[in-house]
């Protein structure tokens, strides 16, 4: 039982501790923007739905009712003459009455329903693209917040030895001056130091706490304990979104290009039309019979719209101008980016270099310090110098644990920079 209840009693501090890579993919989930995935999804669909419903045939119901000024008739001699045989010949009437349906199926359209699908389908990658280049973003500041925790945890840490050496030599010389042989000031000093420290460290947790709680709204889940990356390699080729975006904003501009020649092309329809009414298509009849008739026609029809032609040239050109802009675009975007790479890198050498001494400072300031600890107690140097001494020796430990944060902030956002 004492196993089970021993990690028990530790489960929920393991289930609070979060790595960078899960604070990055928490926050992915998390953000808002995600939502338009889907909504750019189905909205693709209901435009290629409908483009392909071009297929489909064409309905369209009329009514009229009309009243003319002049009809077909007779000439007057032809009606005399028919008159003389019997024959009343009324001729049209003025109003005419039709209620009708026509219906049009398409053959040939010159390829355009398919590149207007193409072009519905890579307009929702560009979109999809744009919302992977936000999402992407939050690394940078998941990175930032991340980072700049771990840099608050480690002045936190370092201000608790801090501490403790203050209250180790506030004891010391609290009982040098009850026996005599420690000045009040001196004690006082150290007294001061102490709740100075203290108040530092006061201020550090308000602002961990601060920093946590902006970390935790960007990502969704509880943060506490924060696990320190490790130190990562980076390759020189770069795969940002931002270069997919380009990609797909380029093919969709080919897929442009490809309807505006579709669109001068001919179409080929199917197309049937009758209607019921008065006159019809038989008009000696209707001129003796006024008498409402069905009517229909069937047959192909050609159509070639060369007013396409008018502003091919032009249209050509706009899309030409928005090629060359993206690809400056793209162009302005790498050469950016192989700056930041480069003073990434830069940042990364300066901070091994640091990290090479570090060590070495460190054990120095802390072999000073105690031995100015012994000094103290012997009268051979006063309480400022050992002051200082302390201070030293925690800010060389300070500089070492920026050092190595800052070098592993700047590894990730090279990773970020790359997209590694």
């Amino acid at each position: 039982m004492k196993p089970i209840l021993f990690a028990l009693m530790f489960m929920p501090a393991v289930a609070m501790s979060q790595t960078l890579e899960e604070c990055q993919e928490a926050a992915a989930r998390n953000y808002p923007l995600v939502r338009q995935y889907s909504l750019v999804e189905k909205t693709t669909q209901f435009t290629l739905s409908n483009i392909q419903k071009g297929w489909l045939p064409q309905i369209s119901v009329s009514a009229q009712a009309s009243v003319q000024s002049d009809v077909v008739s007779w000439p007057d001699e032809m009606r005399t003459m028919l008159n003389q045989m019997g024959l009343d010949i009324r001729g049209l009437k003025k109003d005419q009455y039709r209620i009708g349906i026509d219906v049009s199926q398409t053959l040939y359209d010159g390829s355009a329903i398919k590149q207007q699908r193409e072009v519905a389908m890579q307009q929702g990658h560009v979109d999809k693209a744009q919302i992977d280049v936000g999402i992407y973003g939050l690394r940078k500041r998941v990175n930032e917040l991340y980072f700049g925790l771990l840099l608050l945890d480690e002045k936190i840490s370092l201000n608790r030895e801090l501490q403790e050496v203050l209250r180790v030599n506030e004891e010391t010389l609290g009982k040098m001056f009850r026996h005599g042989t420690a000045s009040e000031s001196d004690f006082h000093t150290i007294v001061a130091e102490h709740l100075a420290a203290k108040q530092v460290a006061d201020e550090l947790t308000s602002q961990r706490s601060m920093w946590k709680s902006v970390l935790q709204l960007l990502c969704g889940i509880s943060v506490d304990t924060l696990v320190e990356p490790a130190p990562i390699e980076t390759t020189i080729e770069s795969r940002r979104p931002e270069l997919k975006l380009y990609d797909e904003q380029l093919k969709l501009l080919d897929a442009q290009e490809k309807l505006l020649h579709a669109n001068l092309l001919p179409r080929l329809n199917l197309f049937a039309s009758g209607y019921y009414g008065y006159p019809g298509y038989n008009m000696f009849k209707d001129m003796v019979q006024h008498r409402m008739s069905l009517n229909g026609t069937i047959g192909l029809r050609l159509t070639w719209n060369i007013g396409a032609f008018y502003t091919r040239k032009n249209d050509r050109s706009k899309i030409d101008l928005q090629r060359d802009l993206t690809m400056n675009r793209r162009d302005m975007f790498e050469f950016d980016n192989r700056i930041e790479q480069a003073q990434g890198r830069a940042n990364v050498d300066r901070y091994q270099r640091m990290l090479a001494d570090d060590d070495e400072i460190v054990r120095l300031r802390g072999s000073i310090r105690k031995a100015a600890a012994s000094k103290l107690a012997h009268g051979i140097i006063d309480i400022h110098d050992f002051v200082r001494d302390i201070y030293n020796e925690n800010s060389a430990s300070l500089n070492r644990s920026i050092h190595r944060i800052e070098m592993l902030k700047e590894l990730y956002d090279l990773r970020y920079t790359l997209n590694n």
